[in-house]
């Protein structure tokens, strides 16, 4: 099983983001769940990675080649594939994954969460996307989702598709079960 991971290039200003991201890593190491990610050494990115390399964890990385000076290329990854554009870097961390987090980021972040959420709403890949509220940090985009189901613009049968957890055991046990059921399949 292999989880993508998008995150923020910088390391926000609290320390608990960076904390969040190695100990996230730590532990889908610990769970031989590989990590796809952005490719770089930079903020929330690298200290997933490493992390997870640290406990011998399968981490693969997807650069598009504009960014490859901006955003410093990681070369200790177990795999890295170097892309044309953003849209086959987000492509590609989808067909390599079973599963995507965000932590907490910034715009490219964003673009990354809200594209895998709209496939899945768009029914292109079932697999979960899910928020990961560190420190509160996504509190007002839940609030926005549920103003969208309010409103009428996003549908009650689609709520599902929205997933927030606020602990990294939550996370886990969430993960956890969704490979059951790949391994049911």
């Amino acid at each position: 099983m292999r989880v993508a991971v998008y995150c923020g290039s910088a390391p926000g200003k609290s320390p608990v983001y960076a904390e969040a991201a190695i100990e996230l890593g730590k532990a889908l190491a610990r769970k031989q769940y590989g990590v796809v990610y952005g490719g770089s050494t930079q903020g929330l990115m690298g200290k997933v990675a490493d992390a997870a390399l640290s406990e011998g964890g399968e981490v693969i990385g997807v650069m598009p080649r504009h960014l490859m000076d901006k955003e410093k290329l990681h070369t200790g990854l177990t795999e890295l594939y170097i892309v044309d554009s953003m849209h086959a870097r987000k492509k590609k961390m989808s067909d390599l994954s079973n599963a995507f987090v965000a932590l907490p980021g910034g715009c490219g972040t964003m673009d990354e969460y809200f594209e895998a959420f709209t496939w899945a709403q768009i029914g292109l890949h079932k697999k979960p996307v899910i928020l990961y509220n560190v420190n509160g940090f996504y509190d007002l985009l839940v609030q926005h989702f549920e103003k969208m189901k309010e409103e009428g613009f996003l549908r009650e049968h689609q709520h599902h598709l929205f997933k927030v957890v606020e602990t990294l055991e939550e996370l886990l046990s969430y993960l956890d079960k969704v490979k059951e059921s790949l391994e049911k399949k």
